[in-house]
């Protein structure tokens, strides 16, 4: 079996592909489950050192648009490469071109494959927002209509529209997942609009400062990195019949806030940790962030068995385990 991960030598990408090779075997579209003959990481920057040594890692550095051809053989396509949600509204061009365009591209090429792979599209519940006409969201469910107040939440709006058509079509098997905040993850703060959920609690875990440029009160969605793989590689693996509608489906989250956070990370870090966090509110984060809805039910998500975390305490429990790091 050959597998492709666009995104694969960022974190997620990463975390993804070494699950996959962890597998005894790799269920596609509900068939049997089959060996990861070949995984073929796509990404402007190479891959982490240890998936680069394995022997059925494949590497491709370049945009996605440059390497279309690497895809022939593959039986399964995880999209994961896409311009954040920060740095698209900061570069409308380069979010259109990266996060528009080359999903397209990407969806055209698995056309030309004729095999009907199964694509996995990681969109966002960034694709919901409070319409300055309506009024702020209370909750979202998979019916809600969704009303982006990003470039970034309309990118991945076309992207989700995109795929289920290409389904409709027949041209391919996309499933389209609405990944929440995943909180916490490793490395450096980038320059996504939500990366402060992740730097409250991982820099004062590391004894650095972190800044929070959000009121403390702001309602967020989060999942763990456990929590998304789960997800995605659920959409990858079951049937047509199970997978149901072609339009995208919301992923289970953990409604927290900023405050919460900085007290689930004084309970397991020990009393005083969150003493590094600044509250300091950037109104240009803080007006993306709060457009966001504070509440998300998945029902669907729920009849595949993928469910929440149950505390933020857990999450930050993993995370620390992951990291090597004991909690108190």
């Amino acid at each position: 079996m050959k597998i492709v991960i666009t995104g694969g030598g960022g974190f997620l990408g990463a975390a993804l592909a070494r699950r996959l090779l962890a597998m005894d075997g790799v269920r596609v579209g509900g068939a049997a489950p089959a060996p990861v003959d070949q995984l073929l990481l796509v990404d402007i920057a190479e891959p982490p050192a240890d998936l680069k040594d394995e022997p059925r890692v494949r590497p491709v550095v370049g945009q996605v648009v440059d390497v279309l051809d690497d895809l022939d053989g593959a039986d399964l396509v995880f999209h994961l490469a896409g311009v954040v949600s920060g740095a698209a509204e900061a570069d409308f061009d380069l979010g259109m071109a990266t996060n528009v365009d080359a999903t397209r591209a990407l969806l055209e090429r698995c056309r030309r494959l004729g095999t009907k792979p199964v694509l996995v599209f990681t969109s966002s519940n960034a694709v919901f927002g409070a319409d300055p006409a309506i009024g702020p969201l209370e909750e979202v469910d998979d019916d809600t209509m969704p009303r982006p107040q990003s470039s970034y939440g309309i990118q991945k709006l076309i992207g989700e529209l995109l795929v289920g058509d290409y389904t409709r079509k027949g041209f391919l098997r996309g499933r389209s997942v609405r990944l929440q905040t995943v909180s916490v993850r490793p490395g450096k703060p980038n320059a996504a609009a939500s990366s402060f959920l992740s730097g409250i609690i991982r820099e004062p875990l590391d004894g650095l400062r972190a800044v929070c440029p959000v009121p403390p009160d702001t309602p967020a969605t989060l999942s763990s990195p456990r929590r998304t793989l789960d997800a995605i590689l659920k959409a990858a693996e079951v049937d047509d019949a199970t997978w149901g509608s072609t339009t995208a489906m919301n992923l289970p989250a953990l409604t927290t806030t900023p405050r919460e956070m900085a007290a689930a990370l004084d309970r397991v870090a020990g009393a005083g940790t969150s003493d590094l966090i600044d509250w300091q509110i950037d109104p240009a984060i803080a007006a993306i962030v709060e457009t966001w809805p504070p509440k998300v039910v998945t029902r669907r998500a729920g009849r595949l068995g993928l469910t929440p975390e149950e505390s933020f305490d857990d999450i930050i429990r993993a995370y620390m385990e992951d990291a090597g790091k004991q909690p108190r």
